[in-house]
Parts: C-alpha cells; structure tokens; sequence
C-alpha cells in the first residue's frame, strides 16, 4: 500500500513508543547521499541530565559519531532523512516492528506484531564503551590525568573523554595499515597524550603493537615523555626534539599533527607525503596565513558580507585553509575525507583531515588545479603555504 503519509506514520509510531518508554531503536539504512563513508543511522533513546533526548549514532565505515536531540529536531532530522537520503528505516518497539522502504516517489510500510521484548535502558552509556578502561597506568598519572588512587582527577574528565575519542577515530585508521609494526610519527607531540593512549591501547587491547615517535620542539617535554614511556614499559614509544621540518620522516607509515598552529600543520602534511605515508591525519589550529591574505587582498564582490565581520572572516579563512589542503591531498594520490572528531564543548579546533594514500584513487589533475586556482582567485589569496613546499 503506497501513500506520501508513510513517512509520518513512521514519524507518528517512533514518538509514541519514545513518550511511552516503548522504542528499542529506530535504524535508517540504504543510504544514498554525499558521504560515502556513511552506512547508517541508529536512533535511541536515552537519559541526560538535561532530559530524554533522541541520540543519534553515525554509523561510519571506521567511525561513530554520536549527537543527542529533542524531539522537534530528532523529528526534522529523520523526516529530511527518510524522504531523501534513506531509502529504508526499521523501527522496533516493545509491541511491534514497522519496515519502511520508499523507491523513488513510492512509499511501503509494513507492521508486525511482536510478544516479549524488553525495552533496553536508557542510560547514557557512552563512558562504559571507552576504550581506556584502565586508569591505573603510570602515563596517566605523569600526564596529570589521574590522581594518586588511580582514578581520573574531576579536572581532567572532559580530556580524557576526548582523548578516548582520539583512539576511537585512530585506532582503526593505524589497524588499516599494512606495515607490521607500522611506524607512526607525531608532528607537534606535546605531552604525547594522544601518543600514550594510541600506544597504550594497541599493544594492551588490540594486540598489534605500533612504533611511535613523537616529535617535539620543547626538550623539556621531550625528556618527560622519553621518562614516562620507559617507566610505563612503552619499548616502542620515544620523543624526539626538533621541528617538524627538520625531522627525517622516512619510512612512516602514518603521519599526524594535532593542533600544529597555523603552517605548521602544512609542514606536518608536507612530511607525510614527501615519506609516502600510507596515512595522514591532522586537527589544524589557527589558519593565520590565508586570513591575513584574505584581509589584504581583493576578495570577490559576492563574498563582502561573508567577511564583512571579523567572525565571519576566521571562519571563512578555516574553511577555506583547509579545503586547500584536502585539494592539495588529492593531487598528491590521496583520499581525503573532513569531519569534527571531537565535541566543540571540549574544543573549538575540533575539524579532523583524514587522507589515505590509495593507488586506485585520481582525480583529472589539471581540474583539481583549476579548483584550487578558482578557490584562490575568489578569496583573494595569492598562495598557500602548502603549495610552496609542494612546488605546485
């Protein structure tokens, strides 16, 4: 039986097994949008400290991202969803199960009873699911991120969730290599927070130990880490001082770059390619190069108000770095992908550029330099940074 209302009816059973404490989960599939990464949608419900919220989990090919909504939003989001991108929903309750199918402008939707099913409990569980459990370890405590007893200090909570969404997003990425052990290289290490758990939980949980060096221009921070790693018995973790240019990166098999400000993440990507990484990942911070190009020069007429205010300029300055620099990727042999990798509660530099080598990936070179050279003319800018150490 086919009728445009399907969609609502979906829409109408989800509340009402949400307000009765029915809903099992509401699962959205034959995806068929831009993100070719995506393959689902999980919708459930769960208790926050500010009340029952629909949480939605991307499913990714390696990755979930998880966001919570109220209901007005949740209902908008699925109904956009279902009537484009989706070309499937299952929805399970306590009491019945309906399958949604829509193949083009025709709608099908199918209910069946269902005896016995319990609903699951709609705690917020996501700490439960890190991947550091333990938090007794002797890095934790050098870090600062746990006190004496062992337990995770209450200053440190929202970084080390965010640290265990860095492992969540990386472990699979460094998994998908094929170097045994692969050699993963930290450009702008710091404190080696994502270096320790990285490390930690490959060779305690995963079973497929890695080398990683950190490289960091503070001796100081240099010397603490090369500490903490022997006293943690991390034999394949180590710190070397130095800047990012000035490191030999040959042979890495992974290159990545968190919070490099401004050029210095280009230097990290420069490396990675020039070692013919396999992998390279960065979270940039501060995007001061192109922003100063795009005050000084002679931007397009469309774009005055977009960038008629200060705010709006750094965010079209972070948009437009670091869509150079995905291009820049590509014409190098790379499949590039953009996503935000951790809350922007936890931080405001929270945008991840994931490129993965892939032979069988090309791009028609002389279009994506004419993107490139277009994307320039626009903004007003007379180079990226990027590009000078490519010699594009």
């Amino acid at each position: 039986m086919n009728s445009p209302d399907r969609i609502e009816e979906l829409l109408n059973a989800t509340r009402d097994s949400f307000s009765n404490g029915a809903l099992v989960q509401l699962k959205l599939g034959g995806y068929h949008g831009p993100e070719p990464e995506l393959k689902a949608v999980l919708v459930k419900k769960i208790a926050t400290k500010g009340g029952e919220k629909y949480s939605f989990t991307w499913r990714y090919k390696t990755r979930d991202t998880i966001k919570n909504y109220a209901e007005d939003e949740a209902m908008e989001l699925l109904r956009d969803g279902l009537a484009v991108e989706f070309r499937s929903a299952q929805l399970a309750t306590t009491g019945f199960d309906m399958l949604f199918e829509r193949n083009g402008e025709k709608q099908r939707l199918k209910r069946t009873e269902v005896e016995g099913r319990a609903a699951p409990s709609t705690e917020h569980n996501r700490a439960k699911n890190r991947p550091l459990t333990e938090t007794g370890k002797p890095w934790l405590k050098a870090l600062g991120l746990a006190g004496k007893n062992g337990a995770i200090r209450h200053d440190a909570q929202d970084k080390f969730r965010q640290i265990n969404k860095m492992v969540e997003i990386f472990a699979p990425l460094v998994a998908a290599l094929k170097a045994e052990p692969p050699l993963i290289v930290d450009m702008g290490a710091g404190k080696g927070y994502l270096d320790f758990a990285l490390y930690d939980y490959l060779a305690t949980v995963v079973k497929r130990p890695a080398r990683i060096v950190g490289v960091e221009l503070r001796e100081q921070l240099v010397e603490d880490g090369n500490a903490t790693a022997k006293a943690s018995g991390f034999a394949g973790l180590s710190f070397e001082a130095g800047t990012i240019m000035a490191f030999d990166a040959s042979g890495a098999d992974a290159v990545i770059a968190l919070h490099a400000c401004d050029t210095a993440t280009d230097d990290a990507i420069f490396k990675g390619i020039a070692a013919g990484a396999a992998l390279i990942a960065v979270a940039p911070c501060c995007h001061k190069q192109i922003r100063r190009q795009m005050e000084a020069g002679k931007p397009d007429e469309t774009l005055e108000p977009l960038l008629r205010h200060g705010i709006f300029v750094e965010r079209q300055a972070e948009m437009v770095t670091d869509t150079l620099r995905a291009l820049l990727l590509e014409l190098n042999g790379y499949r590039t992908r953009v996503f935000e990798f951790v809350s922007d509660a936890h931080t405001p530099k929270n945008n991840l550029i994931v490129a993965e080598k892939d032979g069988r990936f090309g791009r028609d070179r002389e279009a994506v330099l004419k993107q490139i050279a277009e994307i320039k003319a626009m903004f007003g800018i007379e180079h990226h940074h990027l590009e000078g150490l490519l010699e594009v």
